[in-house]
């Protein structure tokens, strides 16, 4: 396995069109990277530079310290899984496993031990003498991890590998790769626009939007402190509430203005940085799950409890919670409670904030205040 260093990287084409813009990540030998954008944020571009497929405009790429910029993909010791898992239809499992290793001309003998061991791995030792058609979805793509296996490389990289996958598949697979990953403890570029795979999977995770990484860190820092309005959004489901209000004084303290229709009162805030803020206007980002029902809250909790009364819009079950979706400050917000709460759209209820993870966001360009 190898490190990856990802310095000052930039793509442009003739057009003038700029793609990746000063893109700067680390990785350690064994590391699991995602990297977790929207359609077209320049994700899958990048990963088809750490591979050699595109070229890169200016910066530099070093796997294993070693700069590769100029190296045909051959060269990298990298190998790819691809979401189209590219399977040869005509061969069995055994010889797409294989199929690099022939190439290399490695020794019969060797082949069969490293197929042996991959399969095992994979736990597709029954699936040897099938061809692709003959398998379903998610053992097609343990055969293409498979295939990449085989090579062990200095880096795999997965290019959307579980987008064709249905649900319950997805989750088992993730499993799978997650497993993979730490018994071999392989160094991992995983490209995904789902932002579930991302918290779940990785190490660390770089967010970008329009070519630049907007956050990169562990993915509960990412959750817990994202870095703008913008990551604070896309990661997290249901994502995070955000309340736009006027910070007035209370007491010692500071508090956000809040109106949901129902209620009009203070949000009292524990964050010192806002004082100096008062009587200006900010975004207070706070996630689902610490809004619920006031009468899930009992002794002492209750006593400090900040409860608001709303009208509920739409009401979710999901199973484990129910999500009860409201307007505060002309917005709408999102709570996660108990699925045995009576909530009813149209009906009042009252909802308990808890701010103590709460995030304030800059309301003139978006950034979280310290």
């Amino acid at each position: 396995m190898a490190s990856l260093s990802i310095d000052n990287v930039h793509k442009s084409y003739a057009n003038g069109a700029a793609v990746l813009k000063g893109v700067d990540i680390d990785i350690d030998d064994g590391e699991f990277l995602i990297l977790v954008g929207g359609s077209g944020c320049g994700k899958s571009t990048l990963l088809n530079m750490i591979a050699g497929l595109d070229s890169v405009s200016e910066g530099e790429i070093r796997i294993g310290g070693k700069r590769v910029n100029e190296l045909s993909p051959k060269d990298r010791d990298i190998a790819m899984v691809f979401q189209s898992y590219a399977l040869y239809p005509s061969m069995s499992v055994r010889d797409n496993i294989s199929f690099g290793l022939n190439i290399r001309k490695v020794a019969k003998d060797e082949q069969k031990r490293i197929v042996s061991r991959v399969s095992e791995t994979l736990q597709i030792e029954h699936l040897l003498d099938r061809k692709p058609g003959q398998l379903s979805g998610g053992q097609r793509q343990r055969v293409a991890m498979g295939r990449a296996l085989a090579r062990d490389p200095s880096l795999f990289l997965f290019d959307e590998p579980l987008s064709n996958l249905d649900a319950k598949l997805r989750i088992e697979m993730r499993s799978e790769i997650k497993m993979m990953h730490q018994r071999l403890n392989s160094t991992i570029v995983y490209v995904t626009h789902d932002q579930i795979e991302a918290m779940t999977l990785g190490d660390r995770i770089a967010v970008m939007k329009d070519g630049v990484v907007q956050q990169f860190g562990p993915p509960q820092q990412i959750y817990d402190t994202p870095a703008n309005l913008f990551v604070a959004g896309f990661i997290g489901a249901p994502p995070m509430n955000f309340i736009q209000g006027r910070l007035v004084a209370q007491g010692a303290g500071v508090g956000l203005e809040i109106d949901t229709g129902i209620t009009r009162g203070v949000l009292l805030l524990h964050a010192d940085a806002l004082r100096s803020r008062v009587g200006q206007e900010v975004i207070i980002g706070v996630r689902p799950e610490r809004i619920t029902d006031a009468r899930s809250v009992h002794g002492e909790s209750a006593a400090t409890a900040q409860r608001f009364a709303v009208r509920v819009d739409v009401v979710e079950p999901t199973g484990p919670d129910t999500l009860v979706f409201a307007q505060v400050n002309g917005k709408r917000l999102v709570s996660r409670v108990h699925p045995a709460t009576n909530a009813r759209a149209g009906a009042d209820m009252e909802l308990v904030f808890d701010v103590s993870k709460a995030v304030a966001f800059d309301i003139s360009d978006g950034q979280r205040i310290e």
